[in-house]
């Protein structure tokens, strides 16, 4: 019953606290953290011990493939050498450094076990870090290097651990510790790229929703387990697990099982990741409890703690910094990656924030270890500290130094440009599969509501945000009032008795399939209307730099001369409608287009993509 009511009080609480976090625009991780320290130092709350078992295989495994089922493939492999300095070298380096800190304050304290408080304290946390980055809107390249380097970083650190706490108990050499690494590393990769291909195999062969979505919640845990059973990393088995079947999960079959998975996956991540920070501030007071009677002395023990936070700070950017810039001396990675400006590894250097996983691990170091009461301390103060003093200050920081995050405008020009490319595939499969005994009004519907959902996404472009209700999104809130009446209607007839409840339960369940695919539309209306952001044209939905500027055209060979001169890659080509120059989109590095339009005051370009002729004014933020 005591458990029952407090899995209840959690769940009411992290609802609450998200609820009140996104409404007054705070961190919710972070509310909640602060919710749990103060629930741990009510006088009815009993004292809450963290089994670190719980988190380690019950919490991480369906933390991590959460996440990397969402991480795109492509933009973790294309950005594996910043991933793989921060996951695994960053990680030793920060055992190491840390462990030397903790044995020069505390030389009572075995070095082994030093080394073993340098591990888990090392991995930045799996969930904070991309949360506050994408609440922030940091640069793309910035938020795929910190979620990559938080789904690997783990296996590195708990190898870390596993071989510090081995010395703990005994001897052991540099060969073992070679491969302990060895072994974790190739088998979770061999482990997580077999359990990926047999869930793959079997949902393909499984058309019952729920059969299938109960496979795809399965799915971390037949990783995790048989990994772990070799003594192979099972996290690292997960993380390739979910990066391989989320990059195969779009080409599966059965789209209501693809739909049904999301939503619980969504479900499933929601609360995990939020109750994680609550019982991070629920050990609190009892951590602190335990070692006011320690030998060391609570002066010598809490200035010590701070030092070891201040020790983290530090060792993060003395790494992030020299490995971000030595690399690119090398004049081939120099070619291919230029180097970024020196704010990006400003902000990775101060997105360390610690989580759940490093209190789990400390509280996996032996009973019998001579203060481990203050290395557990230490441990939560690193948590607390680097959640509070840089998940506060991480988006001020960012503002501060004028990084500019994804554009709004850029994502939402790419987005209609994509689905146009795909309704023309659609619409090129529809001639090759007609018939002369089709109906003309079956032909005639399919190509309206194809074109339709086309025209769609450049209707938002080509009308401010404080203007009425595009075409689509007034369809999608007359569509939704009529559902409403709909639905109404049929419980009334349920209430009647007059129809079976298996036929009312089926038309009641088409109902909501429509009203899902209606709230997109009406979401972006909603965020317009709010003022969640600002518009993608000026008020008005006039511009006369479109009118006065003249076709153009295109060079045969376009290239952006920017990027051609300073050694970077574009996205997408531009064409200024003024003086023909070509530069790149704004998702590009160089952003060549835009500096162009800053340096000359040309207010229009053109798209030089093929199959796209639309143009945009810069002067007013307008689609033509």
């Amino acid at each position: 019953m005591d458990i029952a009511l407090g899995l209840l009080v959690i769940v009411a609480v992290v609802c609450a606290g998200s609820a009140v976090g996104r409404k007054l625009n705070l961190p919710v991780p972070l509310l909640l953290a602060l919710a749990g320290v103060a629930g741990s130092f009510l006088p009815f709350i009993p004292p809450v011990e963290l089994n670190p078992e719980l988190v380690l295989v019950g919490l991480l495994p369906p933390l991590l493939y959460a996440a990397a089922f969402r991480t795109s493939l492509f933009d973790f492999t294309s950005n594996r050498r910043s991933i793989g300095l921060l996951s695994v070298g960053y990680v030793i380096f920060g055992t190491l450094g840390v462990g030397a800190v903790v044995w020069w304050l505390f030389p009572e304290i075995p070095p082994a076990a030093a080394i073993a408080l340098g591990a888990v304290v090392a991995p930045p946390d799996a969930v904070a870090a991309t949360a506050i980055a994408r609440r922030v809107g940091m640069p793309r390249r910035i938020v795929n290097i910190l979620e990559g380097e938080s789904l690997v970083n783990d296996a590195t650190a708990l190898v870390c651990l596993r071989a510090a706490v081995a010395a703990i108990a005994g001897s052991v050499s540099a060969l073992d510790v070679a491969g302990g690494f060895v072994l974790a590393a190739g088998g979770g990769l061999v482990v997580g790229l077999a359990a990926a291909y047999i869930l793959t195999e079997i949902r393909k062969r499984i058309s019952n929703v729920a059969i299938n979505t109960s496979t795809s919640l399965m799915a971390p845990f037949v990783a995790f387990l048989p990994a772990e059973a070799i003594h192979a990393s099972g996290v690292l088995a997960v993380v390739v697990t979910g990066l391989v079947m989320g990059t195969k999960a779009p080409s599966m079959p059965n789209g209501a099982a693809r739909q049904s998975a999301r939503s619980n996956w969504d479900t499933v991540q929601f609360l995990l990741e939020n109750s994680v920070f609550l019982l991070i501030g629920l050990q609190v007071r009892t951590i602190i409890d335990s070692v006011q009677d320690d030998s060391l002395g609570a002066g010598r023990v809490w200035l010590g703690c701070a030092v070891i936070l201040l020790a983290v700070l530090v060792l993060r950017p003395l790494w992030v910094f020299p490995s971000t810039y030595l690399p690119r001396l090398i004049p081939s990675v120099q070619r291919k990656d230029p180097a970024p400006p020196w704010q990006f590894p400003a902000i990775v250097s101060w997105a360390g924030m610690r989580g759940v996983v490093t209190l789990a691990a400390v509280l996996t170091l032996p009973g019998d270890l001579e203060h481990r009461n203050v290395l557990v301390l230490a441990a939560m103060v690193v948590v607390g500290g680097t959640l509070v003093l840089q998940g506060f200050t991480l988006p001020a920081l960012v503002r501060a130094l004028g990084v500019p995050g994804p554009d709004r405008r850029e994502d939402a020009l790419n987005q209609a440009s994509l689905m146009q490319l795909a309704t023309a595939a659609g619409m090129e499969r529809l001639e090759q599969l007609r018939r002369d005994s089709d109906p003309p009004e079956v032909m005639d519907m399919l190509r309206r509501r194809t074109q339709e959902r086309g025209l769609a996404a450049w209707e938002r472009l080509g009308r401010p945000a404080a203007e009425a209700a595009t075409p689509s999104q007034r369809y999608a809130q007359l569509r939704m009032a009529m559902l409403e009446a709909e639905r109404d209607k049929v419980l009334e007839l349920r209430r009647g008795g007059d129809f079976a409840h298996e036929v009312l339960s089926e038309v009641l369940e088409r109902l909501d399939v429509e009203e899902s695919m209606l709230d997109a539309s009406l979401h972006e209306l909603d965020t317009a209307a709010g003022g969640g952001g600002e518009g993608l044209s000026q008020p008005g939905g006039v511009c006369d730099h479109l009118t006065a500027a003249m076709p153009s055209p295109v060079p045969d060979n376009p290239a952006c001369a920017g990027c051609e001169r300073e050694g970077t890659t574009p996205v997408h080509l531009r064409m200024c409608l003024a003086c023909g120059h070509v530069g790149c989109c704004d998702s590009s590095a160089g952003r060549h287009a835009s500096r162009h339009f800053k340096e000359t005051g040309h207010p229009v370009m053109r798209s030089i993509e093929p199959g796209e002729e639309w143009r945009w004014c810069y002067v007013d933020d307008l689609l033509g």
